[in-house]
């Protein structure tokens, strides 16, 4: 089947879902409110099957040649001793979101993304056989169709990279915080650090964000250090964490939920951006087989649906369990037994 898509949002989502519709001979629209791609970001996983996701869209190749690759990470205490070795099997790619981005848009005709273009009234939109929201957690397209907004985990992001490479993929946990470090690219690091909202709300009183983080992990192991000592003016990005409560339905007519708009996740699984690229292929290949738009979009759903439920549940669990405020030691232990019969 071909047809018309408008597509609201420019992020991994409806990048990747504008690629696959174009190449499948679709006629697509992108409205993104931002006027261009970032600039900055930090790095995101992207685990075998975002890979393979990224291989049918045609840009796996690029992703590699942009990312480096992490194999497991190791769990930490503050003070450096090992938890749990985390994964050691798995292999995933990191690559800055904004390598991901320019990959995703490469190749895209130029009247195909509309910039500074935001949807404030569906029913304005152009008229299409499909609208594929990929508007982001704070979604208006949800909230319209669905009533649902995004709930608070209770606990505050904060994140960027620093000078110089990192060696290998830690986390270290302690009471209501943890501090993650992966590599960004060859010369810098990323880093994250989750705290719950009322830690963070006294240790940054009276204090700019990397004071408080000097306050809040300063003692901790010499990675840790050295990321804090490197901060300098770099910018650090800030947010609120939130995910999206289970839906009944990611379709709703002739418009589907793709992404965050449909299961915006806490961030400590690393699966957001991977959800959002099999969302796109998905709905690509389940456009592109059927005979027509609400049983495409009923395929989407029933193949969707479930897993990306169930990847949020773990996700929101995985940030309460990491920044718990007690029984630390019962956890740690919990963690590393698991780890072992993993």
């Amino acid at each position: 089947m071909r047809g018309s898509a408008v597509v609201i949002g420019a992020g991994i989502a409806g990048l990747a879902t504008a690629r696959g519709l174009l190449g499948a001979g679709w006629s697509v629209r992108v409205l993104e409110r931002s006027s261009g791609l970032p600039g900055t970001g930090t790095a995101l996983g992207m685990w075998p099957e975002a890979m393979r996701a990224l291989d049918r869209l045609g840009v796996g190749e690029q992703v590699r040649a942009a990312s480096v690759e992490q194999r497991g990470a190791r769990l930490l205490r503050p003070d450096g001793t090992e938890i749990a070795h985390l994964g050691p099997g798995r292999t995933a790619r990191l690559v800055p979101r904004p390598a991901l981005l320019a990959a995703l848009a490469q190749g895209l005709p130029p009247d195909v993304i509309a910039w500074n273009a935001p949807v404030t009234d569906r029913g304005a939109l152009p008229a299409a056989d499909v609208v594929v929201a990929a508007d982001g957690v704070h979604s208006p397209v949800r909230a319209a169709l669905f009533g649902v907004a995004p709930r608070p985990l209770g606990t505050v992001a904060l994140r960027g990279t620093v000078p110089g490479p990192a060696d290998g993929a830690t986390e270290t946990w302690g009471p209501a915080r943890l501090f993650g470090i992966t590599p960004h690219d060859a010369e810098r690091t990323n880093w994250f650090a989750s705290v719950r909202a009322d830690v963070l709300a006294a240790a940054a009183s009276g204090r700019d964000d990397a004071q408080a983080l000097q306050r809040l992990y300063g003692d901790w192991h010499p990675d840790v250090r050295r990321v804090l000592a490197a901060l300098g003016n770099t910018p650090i990005d800030r947010r609120t964490l939130l995910d999206v409560p289970p839906l009944p339905s990611y379709v709703r007519g002739h418009t589907v939920l793709l992404g965050d708009a449909a299961h915006g996740m806490a961030p400590n699984l690393g699966r957001g951006a991977c959800e959002a690229l099999l969302d796109a292929t998905a709905l690509v290949e389940a456009l592109s087989a059927a005979s027509d738009v609400p049983g495409a979009l009923h395929r989407y759903g029933a193949v969707r649906r479930r897993p990306t439920v169930r990847t949020v549940r773990l996700a929101r669990l995985a940030n309460r369990v990491g920044t718990a405020r007690h029984g630390l030691a019962v956890r740690n232990a919990v963690v590393a037994a698991a780890a072992r019969l993993s």
